[in-house]
């Protein structure tokens, strides 16, 4: 199992981060949580949760990477839910920081998780119900911290190509992605990938 890899970062999208160490390039499945926090390093550390998928035509094999411990564990605490896989999980640590979805659950904001794209009442309500205790007991809303504000300034076409590329590797169709993010950088001009991105979530159909 491998707990964490450290090395250099040698290219980095808003859904996925690849880690040089050792020789090796590990490509990781990242949040946007996890892209703000990393973004302008050289030098980089992730938290690793491996997930194996088998069946079907072809196995496959991924590493998800998390910028600290207690998004990792959030990450797997939602993976515990029924109705919640390993892409919505990362689609609403996305949407929400750390800090934000710790209290969501545990004061039962029914409407901020079913703002998540993919997420509806049901599983809404299954989320709260399994984890609000968990994590009011678990210290982790204590330790999280709030989410900082993006640093980046990029290019509108450079940012325009990202989220479009990032909203296509979280498995939505490329060309209503592109309307999508085209029509909000003509509302928010200036806005950075990760957050056109978090308004591409809750718009996209």
């Amino acid at each position: 199992m491998i707990e964490y890899i450290r090395g250099e970062l040698t290219d980095i999208t808003p859904a996925m981060a690849v880690i040089e160490a050792a020789g090796v390039g590990y490509a990781l499945s990242i949040s946007l949580n996890t892209f703000s926090a990393i973004q302008n390093k050289k030098e980089v550390k992730l938290f690793v949760h491996e997930v194996l998928m088998t069946g079907g035509r072809d196995d496959s094999y991924t590493l998800y990477g998390f910028s600290t411990k207690q998004e990792r564990e959030l990450y797997r605490q939602l993976i515990t839910v029924s109705g919640v896989g390993a892409n919505t999980a990362r689609m609403i640590l996305s949407s929400l920081t750390p800090a934000e979805l710790c209290n969501v659950i545990v004061n039962g904001d029914e409407r901020s998780l079913k703002s998540v794209k993919g997420i509806g009442l049901r599983t809404a309500q299954r989320i709260i119900v399994d984890l609000r205790d968990k994590l009011s007991g678990s210290g982790l809303v204590e330790q999280m911290p709030e989410g900082t504000a993006p640093t980046i300034d990029n290019h509108d076409k450079e940012v325009k190509n990202e989220a479009v590329g990032a909203l296509t590797m979280l498995g939505f169709s490329p060309a209503p992605s592109a309307k999508v993010v085209t029509e909000i950088m003509k509302q928010h001009p200036g806005l950075p990938v990760e957050q056109v991105v978090k308004l591409a979530l809750k718009q996209i159909k």
